[in-house]
C-alpha cells in the first residue's frame, strides 16, 4: 500500500466500532421507548393511543361531524395513513373499527355504518364497504382544538401538524378503558360508567384530599359495555384500585325461564367482556358432547340483536345454581379481568397509577386546557375590542373618514395620524362594507363592545382565581354528565357488582346411572365400552389389521386407570367412553399419551387399593390409589424411568423374575410406599432386566400357567426366599419360557 493510500486522520472515518452489547442495548432501548410511548400505552389525559388520536383528528379535518354525512372508511384510513400515521391502512382500519364497536367501547367514538364486526368475533367488512363519522363523545374529546387548548407537533414528514393530546371534555381513559402490550410492560384498564366517573371527579374537585374509600363508594368498579356480573367484594376492588393492579372475576348474567309443568331452562342474557360468543357456544357444546358436565343436556344460541343462550338441564331436579357454578369453572361464562392501570403520565412517563392518580391527571389536564382556552379567548377579545374602538371612532367622524378615503392618495397614513388609530383598526375601517354605514350598526357595535368587555373581565378574574377555575371545570363536567350520564338511556350502569356466592360443587358421580359395561381396548389403541358384562374372550369386530388387546368388566360409575410405558397414570370416566355399537375411538385423542409410549395396563380405580409399579430396570415401589388419580388429560407422573408393569398389592410377599430366569421372593414390607419416584432395587441382575412380578401369599405358594394352560404350583418357596435386591435362584422346573407368571 502506497503512502498516498493512507486515510487522512483529519477526515471522519466511514465506520466506527463499539461493543456489541452497547450497540444492541441502545437500539433496543430506542425501540422499547418508541413502543411504550407511541404505540401501546394510552395517555392518562385523554385515554388515547397515538393511532386513535390521529384517527379522530383526521375525521375532524374531514368534517365528519355527528350530524353530517358518512364517508367511506377507506377514505378515512387513507387520510390517516398519508397525513399522520404511516403504519399501514389495515392496522388503522382495525383500530377505527374497534372505536365503532358498541360491544368493545362503553362510549363509542366512531359512528359506523355497515358491518363493523359482531359479538361472535366476526371481522369487520372491508373498508371499501363501510362508512363512518364521529360521535358526540368524540366531538367532546376534541372540543377546544381550535382554541389553542393543547400543543401541536409536526407530523411524520413535517408537512402538517397534529395534536400532542386531545382536550378531552370527559375522562375517556376510565370511561372507555384501554389495553395494550408494550416492551416489558402492559396495560389493561377496564371501562367505567361516565356518570360515576364524573361524580368522582366532582368530589375530588370539592375535596382534593378525598379518601380512596370515598371515591370507591362513588365509583364502585368497572361498567363493561357487554354488562355481566362482577363477583368481587368491596375490599378486593378497593385494593385493586388503590395499587393499580388486581384480578377481577366477571360472570355472565343468567336467569331461569319457566317452561311449565316443572320444566325450566337457563337463559344467558349477557356474556363477559371480550368473550367471543361463537367460541363460548363451541366450548359449551363440547362440554355437552364429552359429558364433562353431566347435568347439562343441551345448549342453543337463539341470539338476535340481543344475547340469548339457552342451557337445558338433563333433569328437572338439577339445581340451576349448581349447574351455572360448574359451567363458570370450565367455560368463559366466567373470566378473569387482569386490572393493570399502567399509563403515560404527561405523555412521557409510564407508571402504574391508582384511581386517585388517574382522576387527578385528568383534572390537572382539564385545568391546563381551561387556562389555555381562556388566554386564547382573551387574545381574541382584545383584538376584537381594538377593532370595535376603531369602528366606533370612524362612526363618530364618518364624514371626515369618507372625505379622507375619497381625496387622499394614502388614506391609511392620514387616518392613523389624524385620529390616532392603529394599523389593525385602519385596515378594518378600510375593509368595511358600504352597507354597514348606517346608524343601527353603531348601536350594535357598542353593544358588542360592552358584551366583550364584560366577558374580558370575567376571563381575567377566572385566570386570577383558582377556585373559579375549578368551579368552571365542575360546571363543564356537569354539562358532559347531562349529555352522556344516567339521564341518557345508554348511560345507565350495565354491569352489576356483587359479592361472590359459594355454591357447593356438584357430585357428578352420584348423578351417573350405574350400569355394567365391558371395556375393550384394541392393539391399535381404539377403545369402546359395550353394555353389560360380556365374555372377555368373545369374538368382536375390529378394523382391518387390528385385534383385541385388553378387555375388562367395569361399571359406568368407575374411573378407568391407564398406565403408560412413560410411567404416567391417566384417568378416564367409564361413562365418557364411546359406545360398543361402533368400533370405538382412539384412546390417544382422550388422553395425552405419547405415540412412543405403549399402554401397559388398564383397570378400574378403587380408593382402598395399593399398587406395585416397577420399571424395566428392576426398580419399584408401592403407591396408594389416591396418588395415581389424574385430574387432566396429561395424566400424573408416578414412576420415573421406563415402566414395565403395575400390579394390585395383595398377599404378603412379592415374587419377581428377571430375563435371566432367576426367581426371587421377598416380603412386600421391604418395598417403600411412595407417591412418585424411581423406587428401590427389587432384584439384582448381571445382565438383562426385570421380566415379571407377582404378589403372593407365602403360605399358599407360587402358581403359574404352563404352555398347555394348566395351573402349576410351587408350594415351598424356601429356596427362593431372600432379601430384596439379591440375585435370586433359577426358576423351578416347568416355569414358562417367556418368564411370565401368566
Amino acid at each position: 500500500m502506497s503512502q498516498s493510500d493512507d486515510p487522512d486522520p483529519d477526515l471522519p472515518q466511514a465506520t466506527t466500532s463499539e461493543p456489541l452489547s452497547r450497540a444492541i442495548g441502545e437500539r433496543y432501548l430506542t425501540y422499547a421507548l418508541s413502543t411504550i410511548m407511541h404505540r401501546a400505552l394510552p395517555d392518562a389525559r385523554d385515554g388515547l393511543k397515538p393511532v386513535h388520536r390521529r384517527i379522530l383528528y383526521a375525521m375532524r379535518e374531514l368534517r365528519l361531524s355527528p350530524t353530517g354525512a358518512f364517508r367511506k372508511s377507506a377514505k378515512i384510513s387513507g387520510d390517516v395513513m398519508g397525513n399522520y400515521h404511516p403504519h399501514g391502512d389495515g392496522a388503522i382500519y382495525d383500530a377505527m373499527a374497534r372505536l365503532a364497536q358498541p360491544f368493545a367501547m362503553r362510549y363509542p367514538l366512531v359512528d359506523g355504518q355497515g358491518n363493523f364486526g359482531s359479538l361472535d368475533g366476526d371481522n369487520p367488512a372491508a373498508s371499501r364497504y363501510t362508512e363512518a363519522r364521529l360521535t358526540l363523545a368524540a366531538e367532546a374529546l376534541m372540543e377546544g382544538l381550535a382554541e389553542n387548548a393543547v400543543d401541536f407537533r409536526p407530523n411524520y414528514d413535517g408537512t402538517l401538524e397534529e395534536p400532542v393530546v386531545l382536550p378531552a371534555a370527559f375522562p375517556n381513559l376510565l370511561c372507555n378503558g384501554a389495553s395494550g402490550i408494550a416492551v416489558g410492560m402492559a396495560t389493561n384498564v377496564p371501562p367505567h360508567n361516565l356518570h360515576e366517573v364524573v361524580d368522582a371527579c366532582l368530589h375530588l374537585i370539592k375535596s382534593p384530599e378525598a379518601r380512596h374509600e370515598t371515591l370507591m363508594a362513588i365509583m364502585p368498579g368497572p361498567d363493561f359495555p357487554t354488562g355481566g356480573v362482577l363477583v368481587e367484594d368491596a375490599a378486593t376492588l378497593a385494593a385493586a384500585y388503590r395499587t393499580g393492579r388486581g384480578s377481577l372475576r366477571l360472570r355472565a348474567r343468567w336467569q331461569i325461564e319457566d317452561l311449565g309443568r316443572g320444566a325450566w331452562q337457563v337463559i344467558v342474557t349477557e356474556i363477559p367482556y371480550q368473550v367471543q360468543k361463537s367460541r363460548l357456544i363451541e366450548r359449551l357444546a363440547e362440554l355437552v358432547t364429552t359429558r364433562k358436565i353431566p347435568i347439562l343436556a343441551d345448549v342453543r344460541d337463539e341470539s338476535a340483536d340481543d344475547v340469548r343462550i339457552v342451557l337445558e338441564p338433563r333433569a328437572r331436579n338439577v339445581d340451576a345454581a349448581q349447574l351455572m357454578a360448574a359451567l363458570f369453572r370450565v367455560s368463559d361464562l366466567e373470566v378473569r379481568f387482569g386490572l393493570n392501570m399502567n399509563v403515560l403520565i404527561d405523555g412521557r412517563t409510564p407508571r402504574v397509577c391508582s384511581l386517585t392518580e388517574l382522576l387527578r391527571a385528568f383534572l390537572d389536564h382539564r385545568r391546563e386546557v381551561l387556562l389555555r382556552r381562556s388566554a386564547h379567548r382573551l387574545e381574541k377579545i382584545a383584538a376584537r375590542l381594538e377593532v370595535l374602538d376603531g369602528y366606533i371612532l370612524a362612526y363618530l367622524n364618518l364624514d371626515r373618514v369618507i372625505e379622507i378615503i375619497r381625496t387622499e392618495d394614502e388614506p391609511k397614513a392620514v387616518m392613523m395620524a389624524e385620529f390616532g388609530l392603529t394599523d389593525p383598526q385602519v385596515e378594518a375601517i378600510l375593509n368595511m362594507r358600504l352597507r354597514a354605514l348606517r346608524r343601527l350598526e353603531e348601536i350594535e357595535l357598542r353593544a358588542e363592545r360592552d358584551r366583550l368587555s364584560d366577558e374580558q373581565g370575567g376571563l381575567t378574574a377566572l385566570l386570577a382565581d383558582e377556585r373559579r377555575q375549578w368551579a368552571r371545570i365542575a360546571e363543564q363536567l356537569r354539562a358532559v354528565r347531562g349529555l352522556f350520564g344516567k339521564s341518557n338511556p345508554e348511560g345507565a350502569r350495565r354491569t352489576e357488582i356483587t359479592a361472590s356466592e359459594d355454591v357447593q360443587p356438584v357430585d357428578y358421580d352420584a348423578m351417573i346411572e350405574r350400569e355394567p359395561v365391558t371395556v375393550i381396548l384394541s392393539r391399535m389403541g381404539w377403545v369402546r365400552a359395550m353394555k353389560g358384562h360380556q365374555p372377555l374372550d368373545a369374538e368382536l369386530k375390529f378394523r382391518d389389521g387390528d385385534g383385541p388387546f385388553m378387555a375388562l368388566h367395569a361399571e359406568t360409575t368407575d374411573k378407568l386407570m391407564i398406565f403408560g410405558q412413560n410411567g404416567r397414570f391417566y384417568t378416564l370416566p367409564a361413562n365418557n367412553l364411546p359406545g360398543g355399537r361402533g368400533l370405538g375411538e382412539p384412546l390417544r385423542l382422550m388422553i395425552d399419551l405419547p405415540n412412543d409410549a405403549a399402554v401397559l395396563a388398564m383397570f378400574p380405580w378403587r380408593a382402598d387399593q395399593q399398587y406395585l409399579v416397577a420399571s424395566r430396570a428392576g426398580d419399584g415401589f408401592v403407591v396408594n390409589a389416591a396418588d395415581i388419580l389424574a385430574q387432566t388429560r396429561a395424566g400424573k407422573q408416578v414412576l420415573n424411568g421406563e415402566a414395565l408393569l403395575v400390579r394390585r398389592v395383595e398377599g404378603d410377599h412379592l415374587a419377581v423374575v428377571g430375563d435371566n430366569r432367576k426367581l426371587l421372593v421377598f416380603p412386600l414390607s421391604e418395598l417403600p410406599e411412595m407417591a412418585r419416584g424411581k423406587g428401590v432395587r427389587m432384584q439384582k441382575f448381571k445382565d438383562g432386566g426385570l421380566a415379571d412380578a407377582k404378589c403372593i401369599t407365602l403360605s399358599v405358594g407360587l402358581s403359574w400357567l404352563d404352555p398347555a394352560g394348566r395351573t402349576r404350583t410351587e408350594p415351598d418357596l424356601t429356596e427362593w426366599l431372600a432379601k430384596r435386591g439379591t440375585a435370586g435362584r433359577m426358576a423351578p422346573r416347568g416355569f414358562p419360557r417367556d418368564n411370565r407368571f401368566g
